[in-house]
């Protein structure tokens, strides 16, 4: 297995329209997709070798729908980019950390995702990515 790499940091915004304070930066939106599996659109913005992506809930059911509620809008997750995901998915919950994914499910740019529960990460959300 190869070192992960930080590919993205997810924030959780109530509209994409939230992307022109990114842009007012000079970061342009590069891609906005709707994620059917994860109830949401996002939009990524290329910040240097990592991405902000803003992610949109598309219904009240959207888990980032129920974390804006919650916490409000602002940083939902980290993400990072491995090749091979069910290694890293299978050593971690081997070393007992718990996992919201135990094998992959479809991501934004035809990526495949897992999510590990905030507590493995000291209550921050932690995806794992692979590209296909």
């Amino acid at each position: 297995m190869n070192k992960p790499t930080l590919d993205h940091i997810g924030i959780a915004v109530k509209s994409l329209d939230a992307a022109k304070i990114y842009e007012a930066l000079g970061l342009t939106v590069d891609h906005v997709e709707t994620v059917t599996s994860q109830n949401v659109r996002t939009a990524f913005l290329s910040a240097g070798d990592a991405n902000l992506e803003l992610l949109e809930p598309t219904g009240p059911e959207s888990t980032v729908a129920k974390f804006i509620e919650k916490r409000g809008e602002g940083i939902h997750h980290i993400c990072f980019r491995v090749d091979d995901i069910e290694s890293h998915l299978a050593r971690l919950k081997s070393l007992g950390y718990r996992l919201i994914n135990e094998a992959p499910v479809p991501g934004a740019h035809g990526c495949r995702v897992a999510f590990l529960h905030p507590s493995a990460g000291d209550g921050v959300l932690i995806e794992l990515s692979e590209k296909s």
